[in-house]
């Protein structure tokens, strides 16, 4: 599969850019990109933020996710503090990252 130009991967390492992040959602959609984001490591502190349902209600289900091990690494549980608005199965693993490096055309970290 190849890359597609109008696909943006934004992986989320820090847990201090949360309004960058919802602004830089809504830019990238009203250019018409898909976005995908993947929390890990400290920034899964940012689903417990006030801002975070309105990313949730932003960002198809299939396309954003949170990594598991960092949200258990952090003290969460992954089956019973599921963040509001998203299901279980977007608790995933670091292939979830990798799918986003293999499919999107632009990338960018935070």
């Amino acid at each position: 599969m190849g890359k597609d130009p109008d696909k943006l991967g934004i992986f989320v390492t820090t847990p201090q850019y949360m309004p960058h992040l919802v602004k830089i959602v809504e830019a990238a959609q009203r250019a018409g990109k898909k976005v995908k984001v993947f929390f890990t490591f400290k920034a899964i502190h940012l689903t417990k933020q006030p801002d975070f349902p309105k990313l949730v209600q932003m960002i198809p289900e299939d396309d954003l996710a949170i990594c598991a091990d960092s949200y258990t690494c952090e003290g969460f549980d992954v089956e019973t503090d599921v963040p509001g608005g998203m299901s279980p199965k977007q608790m995933r693993t670091q292939a979830f990252h990798g799918a986003i490096l293999e499919e999107c055309g632009k990338y960018l970290v935070l």
